[in-house]
């Protein structure tokens, strides 16, 4: 795989054609702004990478999401992104960006109204003077990231932005990690979903020889569980809540798991005989 570069065609990335950049060292005076999405893990603030602290140590400005129904009230407690940059970015650099996180329904007006205003707020900082303006995100800015609407919302407000990403710890990798479980090994395929993409599709990824990960689990847990059983596969499954916080759980999966937070992560590993039996 080639990564774009200089004299090289453009990439079409998040915020549509052309989009997304060659990474640069540091942008010229005379460059157009850079809105760069920044992967920070998945909530603990050492595993953010040496590029992300130092992208953000340099930004103008740290954008973090929030729910736009919280946002308005100055005492809502910090979100998972905004906990995890607070170690690396003075609080007079960084500001809330409300989204419709919570919303159902697939594209409803309240989240495209989100999408614009967070777009437009960007814009505004833009025009104010900075230069550099960081989106951080939890996990990586190209996996189930809020980031790429808000790119694709900038660029169409202003074209000549530059569109660029650091990617981050994701939330299966943690889990690998923190579990001892590999994700895959030899051929084996590795299958990511949403919950929230429905039953038949968990289904079809458990009926396969690979590992499954699901993310925000949340609501649908115990339909999880019912086929994590019927598959077989319930027992060697393992489940993360709030990785990377004071309160994370990583464990066996339960039935009774009625608390899961949002962001929960379900890991079911390959089907595994022995070692090196895939290769």
């Amino acid at each position: 795989m080639t990564a774009a570069g200089a004299g090289r065609p453009p990439t079409t990335g998040a915020g549509g054609p052309r989009a997304v950049e060659a990474d640069a060292d540091r942008a010229a005076p005379t460059d157009p702004a850079t809105l760069t999405g920044v992967g920070v893990g998945p909530g603990d603030p050492e595993l953010l990478t040496l590029k992300a602290v130092r992208v953000l140590a340099e930004a103008d400005l740290v954008v973090v999401p929030v729910l736009d129904r919280l946002a308005a009230d100055p005492a809502t407690p910090p979100g998972r992104a905004e906990t995890t940059v607070r170690a690396h970015v003075p609080a007079d650099r960084l500001r809330r960006l409300p989204f419709a996180l919570d919303d159902r329904g697939g594209v409803t007006a309240r989240r495209e109204a989100a999408w614009d205003a967070a777009a437009r707020a960007v814009v505004d900082a833009i025009d104010a003077g900075a230069r550099s303006i960081a989106f951080a995100t939890i996990g990586d800015p190209n996996v189930y990231s809020t980031f790429a609407y808000l790119a694709h919302g900038v660029r169409a407000l202003r074209p000549a932005v530059r569109v660029r990403t650091v990617p981050g710890v994701t939330a299966m990798q943690e889990l690998a990690a923190r579990s001892g479980v590999p994700l895959c090994q030899g051929r084996e395929p590795l299958t990511l979903l949403p919950a929230t993409a429905g039953p038949a599709l968990v289904a079809d990824a458990l009926a396969g020889p690979g590992t499954v990960v699901v993310y925000k689990g949340w609501r649908r847990h115990r339909e999880l569980v019912d086929e994590l059983r019927r598959h077989d596969r319930l027992d060697d499954a393992v489940l993360g809540r709030g990785l990377g916080l004071p309160d994370e759980s990583i464990g066996p999966v339960g039935p009774a798991d009625d608390d899961l937070p949002y962001l929960s992560t379900l890991l079911v590993p390959a089907r595994r005989d022995g070692r090196g039996g895939k290769l």
